[in-house]
C-alpha cells in the first residue's frame, strides 16, 4: 500500500504532461488592456474548457518573456493587442519569429488601428496589413446594425477556404467582421487564405474621399489568413479583433440588401474550428512502426540486391480529441529515391498499416524509402529510410540467358565448322597429285 501511495505523485505528473501535450497547453495571451479579457470572455472560456492554461498579460508588461533557461515557457501565443507600439520585457518581433521557428503557434487579432509592430510581424509571415485607420468596406454586404460607414460586414461562409480540417464546415450562419484587410503573398505556397471578402469589398479609410486605387480590392482582400511553416508551426492573422468578441458571438445577423435574418452569427463556431487548427488540436499527423523487408521474409537485410521483391509498411495516425487514431486516406504514396525517384507507388491500407510491394530497379546504389505527404490543413508528414542496393553476386546470375541464345548457337556453329574444316583438311586425299605421279 505504501508503494502505491508513492506512485501517485508520479502518475499525476505523467497525466499532467499528457494533458499539456494533447489537451491545450500553456498559452500566453497579450492584451492591449485587461478589459479585453471581459469583452472576449466566451472565447477565452472556450479555450480554458478545452484544457488550455491561459496566462494573461498586457502587451507592454515589463516582465514579458517567452523563454527561460533556454526552454520556452509557452506552447502557444495569442496577441490581442493590435495597437501596441512596443512589447515589454524581452519580447519583440524577432523573439516571436524565433518562437515560430521553434514550433510555437501564434494567433493574432488586428483592427483598424493596428500599429507598426503587428504590421512588421505580419510582413515576417508573408502577409501585408493595410494602412492605419483603414477598414474593409462593402456597400452591398453590410449588417443592419452598421453605423452608416458600411464597415460592419456580413461575410458569406461560401468565401471560406475549401479545407474542412481548418474551418470545420461551411454550413454555418454568416460571419460578422469589422476591421482591416489583409493581403497575402500569392507566391508563398505555405499561406492559407482562410476567409476572403466578396468581390464588392475594398479596404480604405472610411472618412476619407477615395483619391487613389485602394490597396486591397475584391477577393484579394482577406479577413482571415493563416500560415503553416515548414516546421509545422501555425500562425493565424485575423483583421478583426472584434471577430472573437462576445458581442459578435451573440449578435443576430441580417444583411441590409435582401438578407435572411439569423439569430446568431457563425463567429463562435468558426473561431472554435480555427483555434483547434492553429493550436494543433486538429490536422496533426505522425508516422511510426516503419518496416521493410524482402517479400517472404520478416526482417530487413543488411543490403538489398537489384530486382528484389520488397515489402514496405508504415503506420500513420492523426490526433483527434487528444487521442491518436489511425489516419484514413487514399492518396498516400511511397517513393524509392536515389537522386530522382526510381519507383513511385501507392500505399494500400491493410489494417492499421499502409503497405506497398514493388520490385527494386536494376540499378545499384544508396536509396531511400520516402513518404512525403503534404496536404492542405494537415501537418507535413515526411519520413525517409536509407538502404543499400548492391549488384548481383557472381553466383546469382542465370546459367543461360535466353536473350544470348543466338550467340551460344553462333559459338557452337563456329566450333563445329572448325572441326569439319580440320577433319577435311587433314584427311582429304589429294587426287590431283596422285594422277601427276
Amino acid at each position: 500500500m505504501e508503494y502505491n501511495l508513492k506512485l501517485i505523485p508520479l502518475l499525476l505528473a505523467f497525466f499532467s504532461i499528457i494533458n499539456n501535450v494533447y489537451c491545450g497547453g500553456q498559452t500566453l495571451v497579450l492584451l492591449d488592456n485587461l478589459a479585453i479579457r471581459e469583452t472576449h470572455s466566451i472565447f477565452f472560456k472556450g479555450l480554458q474548457d478545452r484544457g488550455f492554461q491561459l496566462t494573461f498579460k498586457t502587451a507592454d508588461d515589463p516582465g514579458l518573456t517567452l523563454m527561460k533557461y533556454g526552454e520556452y515557457l509557452f506552447q502557444h501565443l495569442i496577441i490581442f493587442s493590435p495597437s501596441v507600439e512596443e512589447f515589454g520585457g524581452n519580447l519583440n518581433v524577432q523573439a516571436i519569429t524565433d518562437f515560430i521557428d521553434a514550433g510555437g503557434n501564434v494567433l493574432i487579432g488586428a483592427s483598424s488601428n493596428v500599429g507598426d509592430l503587428i504590421r512588421e510581424l505580419a510582413n515576417e509571415c508573408g502577409f501585408e496589413i493595410d494602412e492605419e485607420n483603414s477598414a474593409v468596406i462593402d456597400h452591398l454586404n453590410y449588417d443592419i446594425e452598421d453605423d452608416g460607414k458600411h464597415t460592419l460586414i456580413v461575410a458569406d461562409p461560401k468565401n471560406l477556404i475549401d479545407a474542412p480540417t481548418v474551418i470545420g464546415s461551411k454550413n454555418i450562419p454568416p460571419i460578422l467582421f469589422k476591421g482591416v484587410g489583409i493581403i497575402s503573398d500569392q507566391e508563398n505556397s505555405l499561406i492559407l487564405e482562410v476567409l476572403s471578402a466578396s468581390s464588392t469589398a475594398y479596404c480604405y479609410i472610411p472618412d476619407n474621399k477615395i483619391t487613389e486605387y485602394p490597396h486591397a480590392v475584391g477577393k484579394n482582400t482577406l479577413f482571415i489568413s493563416a500560415l503553416q511553416a515548414r516546421n509545422n508551426a501555425r500562425v493565424m492573422f485575423s483583421g478583426s479583433l472584434d471577430f472573437f468578441s462576445d458581442h459578435f458571438f451573440q449578435s443576430s445577423v441580417q444583411k441590409v440588401h435582401g438578407g435572411q435574418k439569423y439569430d446568431k452569427s457563425g463567429n463562435e463556431i468558426l473561431s472554435k474550428s480555427l483555434t483547434q487548427w492553429v493550436f494543433k488540436e486538429t490536422g496533426v499527423l505522425r508516422a511510426g512502426n516503419i518496416t521493410h523487408h524482402k517479400k517472404g521474409e520478416t526482417t530487413a537485410p543488411e543490403a538489398y540486391t537489384i530486382l528484389d521483391e520488397v515489402v514496405y509498411s508504415i503506420e500513420v495516425e492523426i490526433l483527434k480529441d487528444g487521442v491518436w487514431m489511425p489516419f484514413e486516406t487514399s492518396d498516400l504514396q511511397l517513393e524509392f529515391v536515389r537522386i530522382d525517384p526510381f519507383v513511385r507507388t501507392s500505399l494500400k491500407r491493410k489494417g492499421k498499416k499502409y503497405v506497398a510491394e514493388f520490385k527494386l530497379p536494376d540499378v545499384y546504389g544508396v536509396y531511400k524509402f520516402k513518404v512525403d505527404y503534404n496536404r492542405m490543413g494537415y501537418t507535413h508528414l515526411f519520413e525517409t529510410t536509407q538502404v543499400s542496393v548492391r549488384p548481383l553476386q557472381h553466383t546469382q546470375y542465370e546459367r543461360f540467358i535466353p536473350s544470348a541464345y543466338p550467340y551460344y548457337i553462333s559459338s557452337f556453329s563456329m566450333m563445329i565448322g572448325v572441326f569439319i574444316f580440320s577433319f577435311v583438311f587433314l584427311y582429304h586425299k589429294d587426287y590431283t597429285k596422285d594422277k601427276a605421279e
